[in-house]
């Protein structure tokens, strides 16, 4: 059973502890077995290095139908050219990611902490952004400045990530445009190691169902992978949404 289809949950990277593996089923390679229980995955190594459009339909071809990929903008773009004269990037990054077809779920841009907030810049490169891809998008700033870019992000329907930890205050809570939402849990004290309490998660779990009554799609990306408690810890939020019905077949 996977999560209700308003909510798209998985985590930061298909990577299976063994700890967890009679959770999934045992046949398949780790992308697949994880497909088969969780709804959505976040793609990291797009942030790092471009992948061949092979590479995208292999993975597409890989997972279920209505499974979704969530794929991390390259820091080329977001870090080295800070978001000025991306056309030609953004051109090669999307004819990549596009391979995916109908399993292309959303774009994420993590921009660095160095990263203020200007108008023009941002309104020039969303539009930018914009002409070449209407779907899906979330925003992690971290820089307190882009909070006073809700109007922006509004009118670009660009989804503001709620973080944990953020270490900007009020970047733990979602904002931007209020067509969706994306959560997104480093891991917290200790970011990318530390597991979430139980009591956290119940939670979370209220603000996603919480979101799927109101007709607000969202995603929910574990991202405290380092010492194996993502999965772990979606794999408890994904039974405390199923004990309240928001499951499907």
């Amino acid at each position: 059973m996977k999560t209700s289809e308003s909510i798209r949950l998985g985590c930061a990277g298909w990577s299976l502890p063994r700890a967890c593996w009679p959770a999934f089923p045992s046949d398949g390679t780790h992308l697949q077995r994880f497909a088969r229980r969780f709804s959505a995955v976040e793609i990291n190594s797009s942030f790092y290095r471009p992948h061949r459009p092979a590479t995208y339909r292999k993975w597409a071809a890989s997972v279920p139908e209505g499974f979704s990929f969530c794929v991390k903008v390259p820091r080329q773009i977001t870090h080295e050219q800070r978001l000025r004269d991306c056309g030609a990037a953004l051109e090669r990054f999307l004819e990549e990611v596009t391979e995916l077809g109908d399993r292309l779920g959303c774009l994420l841009l993590q921009l660095p902490p160095s990263l203020g907030f200007e108008s023009a810049v941002a309104g020039d490169f969303f539009e930018a952004l914009r002409e070449r891809y209407a779907g899906p998008l979330a925003l992690e700033p971290r820089h307190a400045s882009w909070l006073d870019a809700e109007g922006l992000l509004d009118r670009w329907r660009i989804a503001r990530v709620a973080a944990d930890p953020s270490p900007i205050t009020g970047g733990d809570q979602p904002g931007g445009w209020a067509g969706m939402r994306y959560y997104r849990l480093h891991g917290s004290p200790r970011i990318y190691h530390s597991a979430y309490a139980t009591e956290w998660l119940e939670r979370l779990a209220d603000e996603l169902r919480r979101c799927a009554q109101s007709g607000v799609p969202s995603w929910c990306i574990f991202d405290n992978t380092a010492s194996g408690a993502a999965v772990d810890n979606a794999l408890a939020l994904q039974s405390m949404l199923r004990a309240s019905g928001f499951s499907e077949e």
